[in-house]
């Protein structure tokens, strides 16, 4: 089983100069929602973390994705590919001593996984969103015969 992460960004980079300005991050409170989005580099990444556990006879896939509704994802299995992908717009409009200060994000990711040959793409796959964790099972197929190690000769 292998991961793809998607590159893709939705989100211009936030230059570190505007980060590291002190009228700008007075603007911005260090608490905002913004900051959530953003790794150690100032380079935009919402991609969760992602477990992936193979027991007898199911695969579960974890996704640590707080913060967001059950509504949010779109979970698609297609040729052997497991793509999970949410989109979260939010926006905070907030006025005091006469300013007034509005902030707003778009923010979407998607991280795919090429499944093994032994998962029933037949069966319905589980997904349950819980305390901000996003669980999949999919489940194996019966009575599936392992593959035999074979030799390969070298002309």
């Amino acid at each position: 089983m292998s991961l793809i992460k998607s590159n893709k960004r939705r989100t211009p980079r936030l230059s570190n100069v505007f980060r590291n300005d002190p009228f700008f991050t007075g603007l911005m409170d260090r608490n905002s929602m913004m900051d959530n989005f953003f790794d150690s580099n100032g380079d935009f990444d919402m991609s969760p973390a992602m477990n992936i556990k193979e027991m007898e006879k199911e695969i579960e896939v974890e996704l640590a994705a707080p913060g967001l509704k059950k509504d949010d994802f779109n979970i698609t299995l297609d040729d052997g590919i497991l793509t999970v992908s949410a989109q979260k717009e939010e926006s905070k409009d907030e006025e005091r001593e006469g300013f007034v200060t509005k902030e707003f994000s778009y923010n979407s990711f998607s991280r795919s996984l090429s499944i093994p040959e032994n998962i029933d793409e037949e069966k319905d796959i589980q997904a349950k969103y819980e305390d901000g964790i996003l669980k999949l099972k999919l489940h194996k197929k019966e009575n599936m015969e392992p593959k035999k190690a074979r030799q390969i000769n070298i002309s």
